[in-house]
């Protein structure tokens, strides 16, 4: 059997469930999820790899309407994913009908070379009397056949490796077997802490919070420091991630460690500290420096 690889780039809506999609895939936790949509900001590469081949994954921020710099900055990510891919994956939510964003991206695929397979994810969410009809629906709308899967459960993600694998050419192993991301530890860590304050404070705090990693280091006695700055955009925020008497933070930092702990294998000391950059998102200089660049 020939050897098959290639890039593969998953987009949809926001909070379809491509970075669940992703995590499932490569069996590891290397891509944040929260309930929150448009928490993907950066294209994300992951790589799985079989006796058949190796696929590296692009995922990717949500398609949505532009509010300010940084929502810019990952909508042109989202697009850049098409750029040099192998084949497109449109992940679409069966817990919703079709909707007009849905049709904006399947209009904007239309012109591209490369082959597209349309996933309905959530299915563990649906009846089979529901499922059958969003699937129907859903293949009306996009004019494809659409593969039902549950990122969550697992259910028929096999079947969406085959659909890939059969798109993909043949072609060279591009990373090692055991590599799972391209993504440096710190950037998986900043990740990490972030989801934490998105799933914590919902939707007490907006959009504007990011996680920068001011040092890391192992320490004599064995023990992994890691300083991180949480940066929001107003004092009102900076109170409700602190909360009282700090036990928000604590709380972010409990659970961010656990994390961070599974990922690096070692005991970790996360010390958070929470900032005020007032308008980051509309300042490209802030944007930059907070890793989202090209």
């Amino acid at each position: 059997m020939a050897y098959k690889s290639g890039f593969v780039s998953i987009i949809g809506r926001p909070n379809v469930g491509k970075s669940t999609l992703i995590n499932k895939l490569v069996g590891e936790k290397i891509v944040i999820t929260s309930p929150r949509p448009q928490t993907t900001r950066n294209r994300i590469q992951a790589v799985y790899t079989a006796e058949e081949g190796q696929i590296v994954f692009l995922d990717t921020p949500g398609i949505h309407k532009i509010r300010n710099k940084l929502d810019k900055y990952m909508l042109d990510q989202a697009f850049k994913s098409l750029e040099g891919v192998d084949v497109v994956v449109l992940l679409l939510d069966g817990t919703s009908p079709f909707g007009k964003g849905d049709d904006f991206i399947v209009r904007q695929l239309k012109g591209i070379k490369v082959p597209v397979i349309m996933a309905l994810n959530k299915i563990d969410s649906l009846d089979n009397k529901l499922l059958a009809w969003r699937l129907k629906e859903y293949e009306q709308k996009t004019a494809k056949e659409v593969i039902p899967v549950s990122a969550l459960t697992g259910k028929n993600l096999a079947e969406l490796i085959t659909a890939i694998f059969s798109r993909l050419p043949e072609g060279p192993q591009y990373y090692p077997e055991d590599m799972i991301t391209d993504q440096i530890e710190q950037f998986i860590i900043a990740e990490m802490i972030r989801e934490k304050v998105f799933c914590l404070t919902r939707d007490e705090v907006p959009y504007g919070v990011a996680v920068l990693i001011e040092e890391m280091k192992e320490r004599e006695n064995g023990l992994f420091y890691i300083r991180a700055n949480i940066y929001v955009e107003k004092n009102s925020h900076k109170g409700i991630i602190i909360g009282k008497n700090g036990s928000m933070l604590k709380e972010i930092g409990r659970r961010a460690r656990e994390d961070i702990e599974r990922l690096l294998q070692t005991d970790v000391y996360l010390d958070l500290w929470v900032k005020v950059l007032k308008d980051w998102r509309e300042k490209e200089e802030f944007i930059r420096r907070m890793g989202y660049r090209e």
